[in-house]
């Protein structure tokens, strides 16, 4: 029997490389979407520094602000992982640069994806989806997958309220659309874990920060913590799992302090001890610098405002384990000391 052939968009980004890797460690037919293609040698060497031999894999290009390209990027194709989704670390101009392409590639891909009669779709959404409530939850409220954010919440992010039209969007999409492909979505939160090239995800380049002394204190702030290498594990099993459709998945394991994330490099890099952040700021203090640094500005929502999570739903219908996110720290600073950025 010929093996299953998975479609992974937007292919340059951190989290899927390491998707494309998990795939074809577990012996699937990829294919995979650049913008440019130009692109298609620096990913096959990413993704091999993630563990696995990419040189088979078939590149197509594809913009998630275009129709062109997505009906022959998915023809063939038994899934997709709709991963593609652009997440920078400072707010954009205009929210429509990140709300545009989040939600309307999103909806590309499925049309195209309900023409080809692909078996199921798995969406990389975000915790962000599911951790902005309005009115702000009780202190010590632990979010699962039922609940959703508020994209109209004072102070919501760009980011935050493409990832939650997106993910909305591609929900009303499979229920209105007669043989749409069934849908999973995965819902990461701070993804660390092993950085395979010298072109950060915004988490990687949040600790690239702190290495250098950008931040010499830091916001009171904490996030539940995802191992990249997991949330790939998520997509995969999410993807074949019977009981997955029609489910969200929280990849995510425990819950750090970015003081506490300073501190574990310190330990992992005793050098960068004097430039990594070693007290916390208040919050108005905190409040006033984000007039003038915009990447302040997301983190206003969580000050002092710990999000927990539960993972249970990946436990018990996955059957997944997580790393820990000390583990992921780990790999994390240890990467980035290897690929000469810290």
């Amino acid at each position: 029997m010929a093996a299953a052939r998975v479609l992974v968009t937007g292919a340059s980004g951190f989290i899927a490389k390491h998707c494309i890797a998990e795939l074809i460690r577990r012996g699937y037919e990829v294919r995979a979407t650049l913008r440019n293609p130009a692109r298609k040698d620096e990913v096959i060497t990413s993704v091999g520094h993630a563990g696995a031999d990419a040189s088979g894999v078939e590149f197509v290009q594809a913009d998630l602000l275009r129709d062109e390209g997505w009906d022959g990027a998915v023809a063939g194709c038994d899934y997709v992982l709709h991963v593609a989704s652009p997440f920078p670390l400072d707010e954009p101009r205009s929210p429509d640069d990140l709300i545009r392409p989040a939600r309307e590639g999103t909806l590309r891909v499925l049309d195209a994806a309900t023409r080809a009669r692909v078996k199921r779709v798995v969406q990389t959404s975000s915790i962000v989806a599911i951790s902005l409530p309005w009115p702000d939850s009780e202190p010590g409220h632990v979010f699962t997958e039922k609940e959703w954010s508020n994209p109209d919440r004072p102070g919501a992010t760009s980011y935050a309220v493409s990832k939650t039209l997106a993910e909305r969007a591609a929900w009303d999409f499979v229920k209105s659309t007669p043989n749409a492909p069934e849908l999973a979505t995965v819902n990461p939160a701070l993804v660390l874990g092993p950085a395979v090239d010298t072109d950060l995800s915004s988490s990687h380049e949040v600790l690239r920060l702190m290495a250098i002394g950008a931040y010499p204190a830091a916001p009171k702030i904490g996030f539940p913590v995802s191992d990249v290498r997991d949330v790939a594990i998520t997509h995969v099993l999410a993807m074949t799992n019977p009981k997955a459709a029609g489910e969200r998945f929280l990849s995510a394991n425990g819950f750090m302090r970015l003081i506490e994330v300073g501190r574990m490099m310190t330990e992992i890099l005793p050098d960068l001890k004097a430039k990594v952040p070693r007290r916390e700021l208040p919050n108005w203090v905190v409040r006033t610098i984000a007039l003038f640094d915009a990447r302040l500005k997301p983190t206003l929502p969580d000050l002092s405002h710990p999000r927990p999570i539960s993972n249970a739903k990946a436990h018990t219908l996955l059957e997944q384990s997580f790393r820990s996110p000390q583990e992921a720290v780990t790999a994390a600073v240890s990467s980035l000391r290897a690929l000469h950025v810290i």
